[in-house]
């Protein structure tokens, strides 16, 4: 007999909130007990696609294969780390009283403004003070998630129930509801199940289903109409689930949003847009790609990466140009660190022969890129092609002589050239011997007479 939902959805929240901040991880519960509910613990264990682990050598430079390079508010570390766990309050009567916002220092979403507007990009508002003052309303300030999200004024946006909102103020009639690949804007602010601000956002800019944000506000704004105010309730299934977001969402953390939808508009010409537009949305998607690379979410990473160089070209709908030479070289730089973000996901994702491809497209752009020259040549020599591999991995090494990996991958390239007997072994040279020709770098090795057998 199934057991009744509200009681299992009690005992999953009850249990997320006394280990969310204890462990991440989850308990051997039967799965016929809380079949209705399984997503929730197990929706975001894996990642969306399948990632192959990673090789010998391909380890270059360390963890900046991905070449994540992040905006100043972000970490500075490529590794993945558990959520901080937050101090934990003994007394349970506190929750009842009025309870202040507080303010954390992360704002890692990525924000879209405008690219219609001649001021400055804003910076992010990173007050404790309240967007909507005229709503502070119970389920904002005190109540429990627990309450909201089995609370009968709320409506479901998904059939799971674990993502839900409360209309606060009605758009005007016959408001329009924007559709898929349409750009919005919203005015947000979202705080944690004690009232830590963790977002907040007085335009945030983005277009539905690319990405640019969590699943949660995509699916409750394409649920709303223009004008509307609204609360959101989402499951960390739609948010950041199992990894949280460093330093401030723990792991599973539930989250609650308040959010009006300002505008809808169609999604602008790419080649209408100014160049310095271009590369500005460009790097965001690119910063977007990386906060996924550094949670293994390498599908939704390769998904940002290409969104990213579409928006990063200097093509023109009048096919004049219309920006200065510098632009272009950094339109061009910053496709080089795209294609290379793109091909780190690409051989996470076990897609060989794209990132193949998408190396050669580096190498177009900037002939002496190391990273590229060394995927290049590990990949060649992986698929048998011997003779260009050692091409590609004796310029690598010329470029950087005192690299590991690639004489480690040049090493393993003698051995299959000689078929796996180990006749041939990389003899490394000295950084300063290597002149503008630095082959032969193969030296046989010394090799026992045969002895003939009658």
């Amino acid at each position: 007999m199934e057991t009744n939902v509200d009681s299992v959805r009690h005992s999953v929240v009850k249990w997320r909130q006394s280990h969310v901040v204890k462990s991440t991880k989850i308990p051997s519960w039967s799965p016929q007990s809380l079949r209705p509910f399984l997503r929730v613990l197990t929706g975001t264990v894996t990642p969306n696609c399948p990632c192959g682990s990673a090789e010998e050598g391909e380890d270059l430079c360390g963890k900046e294969l991905a070449e994540t390079e992040r905006c100043a508010e972000e970490s500075k570390s490529t590794e993945i780390k558990s959520p901080s766990d937050p101090e934990q309050e003994s007394g349970g009567t506190e929750c009842k009283e009025q309870k202040k916002l507080k303010k954390t220092n992360s704002w890692k979403m990525v924000r879209f403004q405008d690219p219609s507007q001649d001021d400055d990009v804003l910076e992010r508002d990173s007050s404790a003070e309240s967007l909507f003052p005229e709503y502070a309303l119970k389920e904002w300030t005190t109540s429990t998630f627990e309450e909201l999200f089995v609370a009968e004024d709320w409506q479901d946006i998904t059939e799971d129930r674990l993502l839900r909102k409360k209309v606060l103020e009605s758009s005007a009639p016959n408001a329009l509801s924007p559709t898929w690949g349409q750009e919005v804007s919203v005015k947000m602010q979202c705080v944690l199940e004690d009232r830590t601000v963790v977002e907040k956002d007085c335009k945030l800019v983005f277009v539905i289903g690319e990405g640019d944000v969590n699943q949660a506000l995509e699916e409750c704004v394409i649920a709303m109409q223009q004008g509307e105010i609204t609360l959101l309730l989402a499951d960390s299934q739609y948010a950041y689930g199992l990894l949280g977001r460093e330093p401030d969402i723990p792991a599973w953390a539930p989250l609650l949003y308040q959010l009006q939808l300002l505008d809808i508009r169609e999604k602008p010409d790419l080649l209408t847009l100014p160049i310095a537009d271009r590369i500005r949305i460009g790097n965001q998607k690119r910063e977007r790609g990386n906060f996924h690379f550094q949670r293994e979410e390498y599908c939704l990473a390769a998904r940002a990466y290409c969104m990213a160089l579409d928006m990063l070209t200097t093509r023109c709908k009048d096919g004049i140009n219309g920006s200065v030479k510098a632009e272009e070289e950094e339109v061009q730089e910053y496709r080089v660190k795209c294609l290379n973000n793109l091909a780190a996901a690409q051989l996470k994702l076990e897609q060989y022969d794209e990132a193949l491809h998408t190396s050669r497209d580096v190498l177009t752009l900037e002939p002496n890129n190391v990273k590229a020259l060394y995927r290049t040549g590990k990949l060649l020599s992986d698929m048998g092609e011997y003779k260009e591999a050692m091409e590609v991995l004796k310029k690598a090494l010329k470029l950087e002589p005192a690299t590991k990996v690639i004489h480690v991958e040049l090493s393993k390239l003698v051995r299959r050239q000689s078929g796996g007997n180990d006749t041939q072994e990389w003899k490394a040279k000295p950084a300063e011997m290597l002149g503008d020709n630095i082959a032969p770098f193969v030296v046989p090795s010394k090799k026992k007479p045969s002895v003939s057998h009658n």
